[in-house]
């Protein structure tokens, strides 16, 4: 009895030690009320409410102006910060909006998650960084960096757009190099497949998306460059997998008012994060010997802007369809013969290339924001060579015009 007393008591002991090493978190709620207006020269594909623009649409029966209104994006947070428990530090933010319940541009918009992630950082006795894992549902790495207009698909799909389950670990190397490591997941930004876009495919892999990528910051420079690679099973109980691999470069430069942003990703796929691409079949007979070879393309952008008060932003994206480099075998899919091409949701297969143009102008009044954006969006569509994948031959131009403006209170 004893001994179980001086046990309990040491054990309390050092229960009350740490808990003198331990800061509470400070627990705050924020949000925005956010109001977008914007007509179309031509309908696009785009997003719930026609918000989150991609391309024009091919056809003349396209032709036609259409307008929209919403609230819908407004958005909510909770954020904690400064928990610190000895050399670890914690933050944590649940976000969400409601972009959510709309069927093309009719519904009720419904409350729904953008992220939820913990940052736990880790320093030694000096005071220098150990590292810092983020856990939960937050920026896919490749598409935390992005351009600085108002429009909802900020940059896409001329850049990387997701927001994705994952574990990342940031750690410095030396000086002001630091690297990034990252398991990731799908979710609400998913692959394309036999099936259409799902995160089956890479449920059936069973192996998570990696990524590598390293950081320069120094003055009013930050540059990265990172790599990721993507294993997916397209169909759940046979055949083989199809692998793909992006890469990319970021550089932003800020000096006083003005601030350049620059962005390049080239590689395969990419359609779970808002790129244009997919994958084909290339080789075999049925699934269960199917030879799967990714399309490869280029998406860049940048944007320079200017100014506190009054702000202007002029945003410039380009992107190039490089096809499959092999011939693609015809089969039956959705009950017809057709290409075993399987394509991202917010392009086509026969889209050779994409730019667009932007011009953006804000009014910063303390809390509340006025801006108006027109979008210029061309995309060249063209003949599809099922030799190659290419869509060079034949090739015409269809053009959007979006004339947006935004409301914004923050709170």
């Amino acid at each position: 009895m004893k001994r179980l007393t001086i046990a309990a008591a040491a054990l309390l002991f050092a229960v009350t030690a740490n808990a003198q090493n331990e800061t509470p978190a400070t627990v705050k709620v924020g949000g925005f009320i956010r109001d977008y207006a914007h007509m179309d020269t031509k309908e696009m594909v785009a997003g719930t409410a026609d918000l989150f623009s991609y391309i024009p649409k091919e056809t003349q029966a396209d032709d036609m102006t259409t307008y929209h209104y919403t609230a819908m994006t407004s958005r909510l947070w909770v954020t904690a910060d400064g928990y610190k428990y000895g050399n670890m530090t914690a933050n944590a933010r649940i976000e969400a909006d409601f972009y959510n319940g709309v069927s093309g541009v009719t519904g009720t918009a419904v409350f729904r998650l953008r992220q939820a992630f913990m940052n736990l950082s880790w320093t030694r006795e000096d005071g220098s960084k150990i590292g810092s894992l983020k856990a939960g549902q937050a920026w896919h790495p490749m598409a935390a960096d992005m351009p600085d207009i108002f429009s909802l698909n900020t940059g896409a799909p001329f850049g990387p757009f997701s927001r994705t389950p994952l574990i990342q670990w940031d750690a410095p190397l030396a000086g002001n190099l630091s690297y990034t490591l990252a398991g990731v997941w799908q979710m609400q930004y998913t692959s394309c497949g036999p099936g259409g876009a799902s995160a089956d495919y890479i449920k059936f892999s069973g192996i998570p998306e990696l990524y590598f990528g390293l950081n320069y910051k120094a003055g009013n420079a930050l540059f990265r460059v990172g790599y990721d690679f993507l294993s997916l099973k397209p169909y759940k109980n046979v055949g083989n997998r199809v692998n793909s691999s992006l890469v990319f470069a970021y550089g932003q430069y800020s000096k006083g008012l003005f601030t350049a942003k620059a962005k390049t990703t080239f590689g395969q796929d990419g359609s779970h994060l808002n790129l244009t691409g997919g994958y084909a079949v290339t080789g075999g007979t049925t699934a269960a010997d199917y030879e799967f070879t990714s399309s490869t393309s280029s998406s860049t952008w940048m944007t320079l802007s200017y100014g506190k008060k009054w702000q202007g932003v002029l945003f410039a994206g380009y992107i190039k369809n490089f096809g499959v480099g092999k011939e693609i075998k015809e089969g039956v899919l959705d009950n017809k013969v057709q290409p075993l091409y399987f394509f991202c949701k917010n392009s086509f297969k026969n889209v050779n290339s994409v730019w667009r143009l932007t011009p953006t102008v804000l009014r910063n009044i303390g809390k509340f924001t006025v801006g108006v954006e027109c979008e210029l969006t061309s995309a060249q569509y063209g003949a599809l060579s099922l030799a190659d994948g290419t869509c060079a031959e034949n090739t015409h131009n269809v053009l959007n015009t979006r004339l947006q403006g935004m409301l914004k209170f923050t709170f």
